[in-house]
């Protein structure tokens, strides 16, 4: 084998390193939201209690992501990417032997805070290691259906877990696997750091970004359970507000900012964030959806419920490196156009499950919104990556992370939000045309469940109806994007838009 293979071949490495370093820290944020019920029941709290476990992970996962990004371009994406890891598999082996909800919170802060660190290197990592825009673009995309394949593994490797061992067993497996990550990690990935290295970092704009990300992603997490017009939420959006224009207007004035404001003129950047948000605001809320209505309505359990997210990973995951493929052949916004509409497609047939659904019935739209969602990932990831400056990718690719952070918090409350008030609708609509024709406590306790059951149902119908005409008519602004053209020479690509 002569230099240039072992070259090869060492450069897809890395890409398996950073793929196996970011499914298993995704895999987290899902995996234990199964283990809650075992959860409360060995720490005698209440649901209301156990759902801080999983909040206080996307709290502090939302909140850092932007500064490791900086970090990893001053001080080394290696470097920041080794001690996220370090620090994720030591939180989860405390997270394996917490012995009270206290206790459990904090790790899961540290956990989340170590995670966090992730994202942003990792694209960094790719987009540094990958020089040939056609080649990255590939990259990008199989590592991006990756990081969305977690959320769709998290039932299906949690549930045997849980049911074979017991809740500790899904933050145990996180340290072998930590380890192989970490080995990985030092044998592979080269240190490398931007440009316009600096020690000065922008400590004041990182807090008032982080205190106004807390106060967003808190109140999309909580505002369902609080009221979104309860003095609670009121109260964090106020926070999220004044820190979010004490942010701006200490980066405007930043030599080195934490965040380069300056993103936000570019086109290219904006636009290609806006279809991110999108997106995976429909994949999140739809994913967070269709394991309650399997569980309430077709009877399955965990287990069973995480097999039917298997067909989804894989059209996922086979998608991806189609799209990369069309890298250079078709316009980016033609690709991501209809990779999104597809999405919105199989989101619409969903619309049409019933309590008398088969496994097929959900399969079919479930792999047909993957298909779509992974075959537009690499483009969606890859023009984030060339719209800027080498030097400042890895502070892009944290604010791309971060928009899809809250995309699915968003896709997660709207959904939710959403289907209550469906349901509440249609309790009163059907209720004005039903009719009892007999007496007795019995049967109209059954009919009253009669009339809740199908509200519900109803309601599940116009959650996926809704959310598909969203996505399928935000697949339009696709065409926003100004695409890039590569000229050739020596790996490097200019900028040349349409």
């Amino acid at each position: 084998m002569n230099g240039t293979a072992i070259k090869d071949n060492l450069r897809w490495w890395v890409l398996f390193t950073v793929i196996f370093g970011t499914f298993l820290g995704r895999l987290d944020q899902t995996v234990v939201n199964l283990a809650l019920p075992k959860i409360i029941g060995d720490f005698g709290i209440n649901v209301t209690d156990a759902a801080w476990i999983s909040t206080a992970y996307i709290l502090a996962n939302a909140v850092f992501v932007p500064v490791w990004g900086k970090l990893g371009d001053t001080a080394g994406r290696k470097r920041i990417y080794l001690i996220g890891f370090i620090g994720f598999t030591v939180a989860s082996g405390l997270c394996a032997i917490a012995w009270n909800l206290t206790s459990m919170l904090i790790f899961r802060i540290i956990q989340g805070f170590a995670v966090s660190a992730d994202y942003p290197t990792a694209m960094a990592i790719i987009a540094v290691t990958f020089r040939d825009m056609k080649e990255r673009a590939q990259a990008l995309g199989i590592w991006s259906s990756a990081f969305a394949a977690a959320s769709v593994f998290g039932p299906l490797i949690g549930g045997p877990l849980i049911d074979n061992f017991n809740w500790r067993a899904v933050f145990f497996i996180n340290i072998p696997l930590g380890i192989i990550g970490l080995f990985l990690a030092l044998t592979f990935i080269d240190e490398s750091v931007g440009d316009k290295r600096t020690v000065k970092f922008d400590w004041l704009g990182s807090t008032t970004l982080a205190a106004s990300l807390f106060g967003l992603t808190l109140v999309l997490d909580q505002g369902q359970s609080w009221g979104w017009m309860s003095f609670a939420s009121i109260f964090w959006y106020v926070v999220t507000i004044a820190f979010g224009i004490a942010f701006y207007f200490i980066e405007v004035k930043q030599d080195e900012p934490v965040v380069d404001l300056g993103f936000f003129k570019n086109g290219l950047f904006v636009n290609t964030l806006v279809n991110n948000f999108i997106v995976f605001m429909g994949l999140i809320g739809a994913i967070f959806l269709i394991p309650i209505f399997a569980e309430t309505f077709l009877g399955y359990n965990a287990t069973q419920t995480g097999y039917l997210f298997i067909p989804l990973a894989v059209a996922m995951m086979a998608s991806a490196p189609l799209g990369g493929r069309l890298v250079g052949k078709i316009k980016p916004s033609i690709v991501i156009f209809a990779s999104t509409l597809v999405a919105g497609l199989g989101i619409l047939l969903l619309s049409r499950i019933d309590p008398r659904s088969t496994v097929i019935d959900l399969i079919i739209p479930m792999s047909i919104m993957a298909f779509g969602m992974g075959f537009g990932m690499a483009q969606r990831t890859n023009l984030v990556a060339v719209a800027v400056k080498h030097e400042e990718i890895g502070e892009a690719s944290a604010v791309l992370a971060l928009v899809r952070n809250i995309a699915g918090a968003f896709g997660t409350a709207i959904f939710s939000t959403l289907l209550n008030t469906a349901t509440n609708m249609n309790v009163l609509a059907i209720s004005a045309h039903s009719f009892l024709n007999g007496t007795g406590e019995q049967l109209t306790q059954q009919f009253i469940a009669l009339i809740e059951l199908k509200a519900q149902v109803a309601g599940y119908a116009t959650v996926f109806e809704v959310a598909a005409w969203i996505i399928i008519l935000g697949s339009f602004a696709a065409f926003l994007i100004r695409t890039p053209r590569e000229a050739a020479g020596a790996g490097e690509h200019i900028m040349i838009l349409d």
